[in-house]
């Protein structure tokens, strides 16, 4: 890192692009994924460097990043080609709340702003809290969330979190600590035989088409599908592990668990 705090910074995923802005640091943003819409000017004022797994590193390059944010092991091509140019990066590997939390704090420190950050953060660990202890109907219904389509995936961490936060019971518990997509694959008779009550759905960049859902070989006798409680919730609400998830995100899982 050239300088200290970083004056020109590269994020390759959308949830440190929409923190910096909320810290007040867009200015330090010198580059983007093309992913990045929150918030909605960002289309606007930052050059588009790269897709999730794939960047236009001589763009990056000729940016003169003090700092390149990243995201996952998907990502690790491009880090590598970027540190082996010589680029300072930082890359992230969350899979749940406590990590979008963390994220965060660390985003805030290294751009010098670690106490906005820190009230950032408990501002969103006090939302988190009040929404969990709000007081729902029993029972709390049985949740599937769709990530992917064909093969079926489900289980992302934080989208588990949220839904019990929420007020519901996600039907795979067990898969949000999996970190893979491939290894949160489940089946369609799985699917069916824990009955969801709600249909979650956000295919990853694509729209959801609920008739493809319902048509599924023996889906119809599912109470989510027989009670036309399949619900889109837009992908960088909810798949981006940051504030939209936190915020946004959660109030769509909110609304489609209670809102008749």
């Amino acid at each position: 890192m050239r300088h200290f705090p970083p004056r020109r910074i590269v994020c390759l995923t959308e949830e440190t692009v929409e923190t910096l802005y909320l810290l007040g640091e867009q200015d330090r943003i010198v580059g983007v994924s093309g992913y990045a819409v929150r918030p909605p000017q960002v289309r606007k004022e930052k050059p588009r460097v790269s897709a999730f797994i794939s960047a236009d590193v001589p763009k990056i390059l000729a940016l003169e990043p003090d700092l390149v944010l990243a995201f996952s092991d998907m990502q690790a091509e491009i880090v590598s080609s970027l540190i082996h140019a010589g680029v300072a990066v930082h890359a992230f590997n969350h899979r749940d709340i406590a990590g979008i939390l963390a994220m965060i704090r660390t985003v805030g420190a290294l751009v010098d702003a670690a106490a906005r950050a820190n009230e950032l953060a408990e501002r969103y660990e006090r939302r988190l809290a009040e929404i969990a202890a709000t007081n729902r109907p029993a029972p709390r219904p049985k949740v599937y969330f769709e990530e992917w389509d064909d093969p079926l995936i489900s289980g992302i961490g934080w989208v588990s979190e949220l839904i019990g936060i929420a007020g519901g019971d996600d039907i795979f518990p067990e898969l949000q600590h999996q970190k893979a997509a491939k290894d949160r694959i489940v089946s369609a008779d799985a699917v069916r035989g824990a009955s969801p009550e709600v249909v979650l759905a956000s295919w990853c960049g694509k729209k959801v088409v609920p008739d493809k859902i319902r048509q599924r070989p023996g889906w119809s006798e599912i109470p989510a599908v027989r009670n036309d409680r399949i619900v889109e919730i837009k992908s960088p609400l909810i798949l981006q592990p940051g504030p939209a998830a936190l915020t946004d995100g959660l109030d769509a899982i909110v609304a489609a668990l209670w809102q008749t």
